[in-house]
Formats: structure tokens, sequence, C-alpha cells
């Protein structure tokens, strides 16, 4: 990896130091974005998807609402939207089927519930939130999964509802990749990026945290990552919350979601510091990437990424949303990242 990307990545961590005079609420769709990937009517439709499901999850807090409460309703429309691979717009395994993973925290009562190697659930995220509900369990899987979603009412969709013609076109150069022994050369399959997830502080004081995703396009079916795992990619208790975006692998090694928070509530390390400490140190250092989006009791977020971009947004405590997509973007922290050098860009794929 070049040096100057070596730079950028140590210092990709986007934070802010804002304290809530309301609730606040902060979303990702994934990292690991490339300028030269987006073309200008995309960008356009992801950032008009980022604010609706921004709108929707704030409407909930705004009407006094449980944080819960708005993690689901902003991770529905992101589910909902085949811009994103989750739900609607999920990856397909090497073998042509869907395996999608989900996750919900409460943080206030340290409740979970997740969900993993679903097929046919239309919003994976409602099902985590009914296991967390009604059940005496955290985790379901596969077929007992569904058979569950079948029993409490939980939407379920054919097939052609997931499928969209440019995730299977992902799959197709995979495979043949795949066969000639060639590394992908497809960026969304290069990279372990695809996730969308939320994070909320309600007018309470407590914290919630969500996490959705397809997982990886040509993943080896029931292969799991780390969205679903409580304390990898999904996180909450009184002081913190966490959702992770990136190489699950490496999230479920060093316990990311977790142990930003164990920094924040145990240690009583500044949010925006445990965050990058992590995932910008920890995670890089091992090998792999990605980013988070992070929340504390007191309104204070932090966007750390070790990539040259990471589909986000928040609404701060009056009210007021923000959505970015590049590194070098104001996204209202008020912190920016360098544009990296073109010679760089490239290295931005994953393995």
């Amino acid at each position: 990896m070049p040096p100057r990307l070596l730079m950028l990545l140590a210092a990709a961590s986007l934070s802010a130091a804002v304290h809530a005079a309301g609730p606040v609420l902060v979303i990702h769709a994934g990292a690991g974005v490339l300028r030269r990937d987006m073309p200008p009517a995309r960008e356009k439709a992801i950032r008009a998807a980022l604010t609706q499901a921004l709108e929707a999850g704030y409407a909930q807090l705004k009407a006094g609402k449980p944080a819960i409460d708005a993690v689901t309703a902003s991770l529905t429309v992101l589910e909902d939207d085949p811009l994103f691979n989750a739900g609607r717009g999920s990856v397909f395994t090497h073998a042509g089927t869907l395996e999608m993973d989900a996750a919900i925290m409460d943080g206030y009562t340290l409740r979970a519930g997740s969900v993993a190697a679903v097929s046919d659930v239309k919003n994976p995220i409602v099902l985590a939130r009914a296991v967390m509900e009604h059940t005496p369990h955290v985790m379901l899987v596969g077929a007992g999964a569904e058979a569950f979603a079948q029993a409490q009412g939980v939407a379920r969709e054919k097939p052609e509802y997931f499928r969209t013609e440019e995730r299977w076109q992902q799959l197709q150069q995979a495979l043949k990749e795949d066969a000639a022994g060639q590394p992908h050369a497809d960026g969304d399959t290069a990279r372990h990026f695809g996730t969308v997830g939320a994070v909320a502080l309600d007018v309470y004081g407590h914290l919630a945290a969500g996490t959705s995703t397809g997982g990886m396009n040509d993943k080896m079916p029931g292969r799991v990552g780390d969205s679903p795992i409580i304390g990898a990619g999904t996180y909450a208790n009184a002081g913190c919350a966490v959702s992770g975006t990136g190489w699950g692998e490496f999230y479920m090694r060093t316990v990311a979601a977790h142990a930003i928070c164990t920094r924040v509530t145990q240690l009583r390390v500044p949010i925006a510091r445990a965050a990058a400490e992590v995932i910008n140190q920890e995670i890089p250092a091992m090998g792999g990437s990605g980013g988070a989006i992070a929340l504390d009791d007191r309104g204070h977020i932090a966007i750390p990424f070790n990539t040259h971009g990471m589909f986000r947004g928040w609404i701060d405590g009056q009210g007021q949303p923000h959505v970015a997509i590049y590194g070098d973007e104001d996204d209202g922290t008020g912190e920016l990242l360098p544009a990296p050098a073109p010679d760089d860009a490239a290295s931005d794929a994953g393995p």
C-alpha cells in the first residue's frame, strides 16, 4: 500500500463534539466508495435515499418514540431501496442465492435480537427486532428464522423481489473471475463494505443500534459476517451505540463495536478517539478496512473510516440533516480529509 494512502488511512476519522439539545440520529450505508465509481444520477439518488432514511428515523425521535423505533424506521427505508446491499438490494452468494443478516440492540435494557442467512424476509431488521421482543433468544438463523417470521406475520417476499440486475451481473462477473483464477476487478466485489446501519439517542437519553446487510458478493453459502453478531458489527449500552461497515471477519476478531463502547463507558475515552483507535488502528493493523458510526449518551458522534468514502448521514439535536459520501467532503462534523492522490485510488480495493 502506498505510503501516502497509509497516511490518509491513519487520519481518516470524522467526528463531531456535538452536545445534543435534542435527539440525535446517525446512519451509514457502507464504506469503500470511490468517486470514480459514482455516476451523477446514482450519487443524487443515494443522497436522496440517505436523507429519506434520516427523516423517517428522526420523525420517530421527535414524536418521543424510543431510539429503537428510530433505528428500525431508518433501516427499513434503506432495506427497501435497491441501491443498498441490504434487503431488496442484497448481493448474491457464490451459489446465486440470497442470505441476509441483521441485528438490533437496545442500549437501555441491553436486549438484542439478530437473524442470519434469511432469504425471503422483506425487512431483516424487523425480524431481528421480533427476535429481541418475542423470544428468549438473541439470534435465529436460516429456516428457523424464516419460520419465526411466518409465525410473527413479518413480511416475506419471493426471490424476484430481491433480485436486481446490477447485483446479478456483479455475481456473474465474479464467477467468471473465480473460474479464471483472477482477482475481482469490480470494486463492489473486491471490497467488503456493503452494509446499512443506524444509531440513535432519544429524548430520554437512551441509545440503540442496528445493522443490516446482504453480506459479500460471491460469498460462500452459509458465510455470516459481523453485522448480526452482537458486539462485532452491532452494539449498544447505556453510554454508547455503534454500527460497523467493513470486512466483517476483522470486525468479529476485534469485537469492534463492543471494543469501542468499552473504551467509552469503562475507560472514559472520548467517543471520537475510541472509535478511531479501533476502526483506523486495530482493524487496519490486522489487514482489514471499513468504517463505523458511533454515538454516546451526550450526543457526541464519531464517523471514522479508513477508505476513500463512506455513505453517511446524521441529524443533530437541532434537527439539521447532514449527508455525505466522500472522505474529502464536509459532512457537518467540521473536519475534512485530504483528497486521495490519483496514484493511490486503486489501493482502496480489498484483496
